[in-house]
């Protein structure tokens, strides 16, 4: 059911453009699938919930975007004795089914629409959700996690509780020349008798400030990783507008810091057991990969020198 007049938080931040795009996205069986087939995701997840039965046998659950359901479908393998099932993509129709062909349509209910504007019949429990993007903040989805909080009962719990980002200093010679060759096209003077030149700078800027998703080898990482820890269940979503991480790492190699990578981790706090989803090079690869962000120029260290800086993350307007 839907609640409340006027604009809801969610739709103050996204263009309704953007809006859709993403929904569409998800809205793709495909795209599921590449998640649900994301093993270190699905296990991870089933493990922390079937490992924490206390905090589901018989309790009333909230599972925030819940896509194919398949969280939903944990939490009563778990015990629980109803679960609400939020989804504002389409993908709440296929849900929907699976719940009824699974016999469960008296333990999970389907709710299509945003956690923003929808209205529970009753404060919960539990809030499970898979709300990290990569560089675990990206599609804002954490603030729509945050918010679900609202429905959340004082001493509730949330899996996952707790994030974790990791940003160490990377090199990484043949990553910044194929960046840096990309931009030279339009570095010719006469191509098909025109000078391109003089946009060169701004495709320079365009491709070096462009992420980079991909995996590599941690030995590239030039010294131990900055941690910054998010906690769920304390964080307001006014939080993650504008995250200020000041760094600093002692170097571990001399060579030239390309650029910074990116990580993350969550934990699942339950009351019996914690269990941890990381996404870090060390680890099996997941479908968020590592996130690289590249330095236009780079920069010279030597072992045992001091690097220092900050990351910050802010978030768009719309």
């Amino acid at each position: 059911m839907k609640s409340g007049e006027g604009k809801s938080s969610f739709t103050e931040r996204t263009d309704d453009s953007s809006a859709m795009q993403y929904f569409q996205f998800y809205g793709y069986l495909s795209q599921q699938q590449n998640m649900l087939q994301d093993y270190v995701r699905t296990s991870t997840y089933q493990k922390a919930i079937l490992s924490n039965l206390t905090d589901f046998t018989d309790k009333v659950v909230l599972d925030v975007g819940a896509g194919s359901g398949i969280l939903s479908f944990f939490a009563v393998q778990a015990g629980a004795k109803k679960v609400y099932a939020v989804e504002a993509s389409t993908m709440a129709q296929h849900a929907e089914f699976l719940v009824r062909e699974n016999h469960l349509s008296d333990k999970i209910i389907v709710m299509a629409g945003k956690i923003e504007e929808i209205t529970l019949p009753e404060q919960v429990d539990v809030i499970i959700s898979e709300p990290m993007g990569y560089m675990l903040y990206n599609e804002r989805m954490l603030e729509t996690y945050l918010h679900a909080k609202k429905w959340l009962k004082p001493h509730g719990r949330m899996f996952p509780s707790q994030g974790d980002l990791h940003i160490a200093p990377f090199t990484d010679d043949t990553l910044y020349m194929e960046q840096s060759s990309k931009a030279n096209f339009w570095f010719q003077h006469s191509f098909h008798g025109v000078d391109l030149s003089s946009l060169r700078h701004f495709a320079t800027k365009e491709y070096f400030r462009q992420p980079i998703v991909d995996t590599f080898d941690v030995r590239v990482c030039m010294a131990k990783s900055v941690r910054h820890s998010l906690d769920f269940k304390s964080a307001q979503e006014q939080d993650l507008h504008h995250i200020d991480i000041p760094l600093e790492f002692h170097v571990l190699e001399s060579g030239s810091v390309h650029g910074l990578a990116f990580w993350f981790d969550v934990a699942f706090g339950g009351s019996v057991q914690t269990v941890w989803l990381s996404t870090a090079p060390t680890e099996p690869l997941t479908h968020w990969y590592q996130v690289r962000c590249l330095l236009e120029t780079p920069i010279f260290v030597k072992t045992g020198q001091v690097l220092k800086g900050s990351v910050v993350l802010l978030a768009n307007k719309r």
